[in-house]
């Protein structure tokens, strides 16, 4: 026993693979790969109701680097929009810009495939960032924390209607403030957790304590936030 402690100890150290999140155009990804990172995570979709095409082609840059890409989603909560004549963004308005831009790279061969052979693919999930908006007309209600839910589970189900492979980014304060409290809205569970955590630790020992939404085991971690690698501004994440 004592014996193979000793190996888990050796090789779960190992098995840790660390990546970046970002939203500046860059182009240098063969940096970020030399200095350990394997995943990238770009922006697809702005606060403010509008695709990221810079986002697009930090992905392909990514990918050219022989980086795994995703992407995450900063959705607009029912905006009303001045260039888009004051016509409510919808989340079918939104996910159909999304992919429009991004395509579906999934297709029959997709099937039974594990989380982490479809994050291996040109980008494996979309993260629905569930945190604050800065965005004018597109601030999450303050007062109806159901319908903030209602309005993520109509993001999850467009996104599977399109058969993609889709996440939950947020932290347990963003919940909170979101949803009304951390245990509240707890129908995401079968989805993959992405939650930040800035103790600058690699480690998904903290969860228990940060713990929210029903999810009681994390898919990544982001564990630093606003650094600088290799001349751009990134998050540090961890799964």
């Amino acid at each position: 026993m004592k014996r193979l402690l000793l190996v888990l100890l050796v090789v779960l150290p190992c098995l840790a693979v660390k990546g970046v999140d970002l939203s500046q155009a860059f182009n240098n990804f063969a940096c970020i790969k030399s200095n350990g990172y394997s995943f990238a995570i770009v922006r697809g979709y702005m606060s403010y109701g509008a695709v990221d095409t810079v986002g697009l082609q930090n992905l392909k840059n990514a990918k050219a680097a022989g980086l795994i890409g995703d992407a995450y989603f900063f959705p607009c909560y029912l905006s009303k929009i001045q260039f888009v004549s004051k016509l409510e963004k919808t989340a079918t308005t939104q996910v159909n810009e999304f992919v429009g831009t991004f395509g579906e790279h999934f297709d029959d061969a997709s099937e039974g495939l594990t989380w982490e052979e479809l994050r291996a693919q040109e980008y494996g999930t979309v993260w629905l960032d569930v945190e604050f908006n800065p965005s004018t007309g597109c601030k999450w209600s303050t007062t109806d924390f159901t319908a903030n839910c209602n309005f993520v589970k109509q993001l999850v189900s467009e996104f599977k209607a399109r058969s993609k492979l889709v996440g939950i980014y947020s932290s347990k304060y963003q919940w909170e403030t979101i949803m009304g409290a951390a245990g509240n809205c707890a129908q995401f569970t079968s989805l993959p957790l992405w939650y930040a955590h800035y103790d600058n630790s690699a480690s998904f020992s903290d969860y228990s304590k940060y713990s929210f939404g029903g999810w009681t085991t994390p898919s990544i971690k982001q564990y630093t936030g606003d650094t600088t690698l290799c001349s751009v501004g990134v998050d540090l994440n961890y799964y």
